[in-house]
């Protein structure tokens, strides 16, 4: 008896929006229409959204890509011979030597795009669970040991050692403890959270089941945006059979030891990235950053200990305690150690996701990866970081990507996701809008925040309408540093660094010379 031909197709909503859907029927009913059995598996995406519906044949001679495919190529994709690997007009060869993932060192996103993201099988077939096994032979002070040791932090964007966190859970005492999964993934030019989530949602689960039994926490939650409904509803598949199967609930793989989670869908407020205000949400109160302290490692979620880490924090653990602290410590350089997704989008030739060891250059990033301007014409800006990270300059671009190198250019890492803009950008009205959207999305509780966003909009307004300009922008350098130093959370506190770093870099496009902004700080 043959066995069907294997066909991958991305459920990836990057994907579906380009089609994906449409195509795995056209494969389907093309296939039945010629008498070929195949079997369509629904995988994540490589991350090479140019060439989405990025679809893969396996052959004997390993899988082979196809893309970008339409409904209307594939005819002639059959009439290729491609179930054989067959040339075809949209074929890149085999997958595994495209240079783009080739260049790649894949940890964290090691089996995304390769497997089926709801089979178990394939899970723990490409090494799922084994972290978790080694975890469960282990005391919980050992696992945050381990945490420690490799170096991980948190890749939400403020790169607190995830270790650190978790040993103030653990020495907390409590009755009940929490993880919680910031999936609130809103910063502009991010997606690694969700292609996570819809690629290889067990590997968050396994990391969040191994906080658990490091801090002794019994139950977590993963809140995610709204705006992702086909992470949501992988999400609580994933949970339902990873629940039917025994590695959740009140013996996790016979263990002995209680852990079960569930999803929370948020309502959509930009705020609730920020860890308090995500707290207050799933309390089911409006989302409203709180004072710390009290940390929430202390006195967190309905009032208990708790551990708040972003997906990929959460799915780098697995491999940390499966391959060791110092294996995973190899990669990186300084204190920034393991890799890290960037996401590239914006004005670039080839956008999205290129998981790579800390230490390599934006440069690199935009030009070896992203192959440079999608319009042509010379890239002039990288916002890094999302809506709150300065805009570099090209002079910049030649900087390590490391924590405490863009710490000393006074810019930030964050999420990994970054915009390009080529040099047709408007970098003053690219500072205001910076200023608007803050606006829009404080929460309102500290008047740095709340006031100064508003002010700052209609200060940017009036330099570049030339309404005093010298004055609006020693008030508007003011009032930056008020905002710095008195907001409460990272939204009033970070959003000076795109203004001032535009005006610092780009004066012209305030009217300015060069020469008045010249050698003043950023932030």
């Amino acid at each position: 008896m043959n066995t069907p031909a294997r066909i991958f197709v991305p459920r990836d909503t990057a994907a579906i929006a380009v089609g994906a859907d449409e195509v795995a029927k056209a494969i389907d009913l093309e296939a039945r229409q010629r008498g070929l059995d195949i079997h369509i598996v629904r995988n994540g995406s490589r991350g090479m959204l140019w060439l989405e519906p990025l679809v893969e044949v396996e052959t004997p001679q390993g899988r082979v890509a196809y893309g970008p495919v339409e409904p209307a190529d594939v005819p002639t994709l059959f009439d290729a011979d491609w179930l054989q690997g067959g040339h075809h007009p949209l074929g890149h060869g085999p997958t595994d030597d495209i240079p783009w993932l080739r260049k790649q060192e894949r940890l964290t996103f090691a089996r995304v795009g390769i497997t089926d993201p709801l089979s178990i099988d394939d899970y723990i077939a490409h090494g799922g669970f084994a972290g978790l096994e080694k975890a469960l032979a282990m005391t919980p002070a050992g696992v945050v040991d381990a945490v420690t040791e490799s170096g991980l932090r948190g890749r939400g964007g403020a790169a607190f050692p995830t270790g650190i966190k978790w040993k103030t859970v653990l020495s907390a005492s409590a009755d009940q403890k929490y993880i919680v999964c910031n999936a609130d993934e809103g910063d502009s030019g991010t997606f690694s959270d969700r292609m996570l989530m819809e690629g290889d949602p067990y590997a968050l689960i396994e990391g969040m089941i191994i906080a658990g039994i490091a801090v002794q926490a019994t139950y977590g939650y993963i809140y995610v945006r709204s705006e992702y409904p086909c992470a949501i509803t992988v999400l609580e598949d994933a949970i339902a059979r990873a629940r039917e199967t025994g590695w959740l609930g009140q013996d996790v793989n016979g263990s002995g030891r209680a852990f079960d989670l569930e999803v929370r869908v948020g309502a959509g407020a930009y705020i609730c990235g920020e860890e308090t205000s995500l707290l207050e949400s799933l309390e089911g109160r409006r989302g409203l950053v709180r004072a710390k302290p009290p940390l929430p490692a202390l006195k967190g979620l309905f009032g208990q200990p708790t551990v708040v880490n972003n997906v990929i924090s959460l799915a780098s653990v697995p491999i940390v305690l499966a391959r060791g602290a110092a294996w995973y410590r190899d990669y990186g350089m300084g204190r920034s150690r393991g890799t890290l997704p960037f996401q590239l989008a914006g004005n670039l030739k080839q956008g999205g996701l290129v998981e790579k060891a800390f230490g390599l250059t934006l440069r690199e990033l935009l030009y070896d990866f992203g192959g440079g301007s999608a319009s042509g014409r010379p890239l002039r800006a990288v916002q890094v970081g999302g809506p709150l990270g300065a805009y570099l300059p090209e002079s910049q671009w030649d900087v390590p990507l490391d924590y405490e190198a863009y710490v000393g250019i006074s810019a930030m890492i964050g999420h990994g996701g970054l915009v390009a803009f080529d040099d047709t950008v408007d970098m003053a009205k690219m500072a205001e809008y910076a200023m608007a959207f803050c606006a829009v999305e404080s929460c309102g509780k500290c008047t740095p925040c709340r006031i100064g966003a508003v002010r700052g909009t209609e200060v940017i307004e009036k330099i570049r309408n030339n309404d005093q300009r010298e004055a609006q922008v020693v008030l508007l350098r003011d009032l930056c540093d008020t905002m710095l130093s008195g907001s409460l959370c990272a939204l009033g506190g970070m959003t000076p660094y795109p203004v001032l770093s535009a005006l610092e870099h780009f004066p012209e496009d305030f009217g300015l010379p060069a020469a008045t902004t010249a050698g003043t700080p950023v932030a």
